[in-house]
């Protein structure tokens, strides 16, 4: 699967349009954040997972403190029997959760992963998978998220909470 290439107007660290839309995705990203990952020379991709995100092909296509969305093929993504391999799963949930946390978080402060589970409820073999993450803690030293992750007729395929830990800088 080709990842699409990112609309030459869309921001940084917004990766590429939603479906190819034309319309740059919805980040919530402050520009003094942007400009202090740049000056640590952390690329703003690093806002759709790192090197990990991008092996994964995952896509943010929508982030603030209260809501991330984000996308990642099942293609190149299965376990040995041709389904969605659960560990794929959970790294989307973690980034899309991480995300939003580090948002939460604000300018000179960072989330870090500290209890993730997930329950998978159903197999995906292709297409995309679309992870929600929405805060239900947002506290001064910790959030939590529930990421749900769905296949593209809508059906949940895993569920997962992601506590971060919030880190001054």
């Amino acid at each position: 699967m080709t990842d699409p290439a990112p609309d030459a107007g869309t921001a940084p660290g917004a990766g590429p349009n939603p479906a190819g839309t034309g319309v740059p995705p919805l980040l919530d990203v402050p520009q003094e954040m942007l400009d202090h990952f740049a000056k640590l020379g952390v690329d703003p991709a690093t806002f759709s997972g790192g090197r990990l995100g991008d092996k994964l092909g995952i896509r943010i296509v929508e982030a603030s403190g209260d809501r991330v969305v984000g996308t990642m093929p099942v293609d190149g993504n299965q376990q040995p029997y041709g389904l969605l391999h659960g560990g794929a799963s959970a790294a989307l949930a973690e980034t899309l959760g991480s995300v939003g946390a580090m948002l939460h978080a604000g300018p000179g402060r960072y989330a870090v992963g500290v209890d993730l589970n997930a329950t998978h409820h159903r197999s995906a073999t292709s297409g995309l998978v679309t992870g929600v993450a929405t805060a239900v803690f947002k506290g001064r030293t910790a959030a939590t998220y529930e990421i749900a992750i769905t296949d593209d007729t809508g059906k949940r395929v895993t569920s997962c909470r992601l506590t971060c830990m919030l880190r001054d800088l």
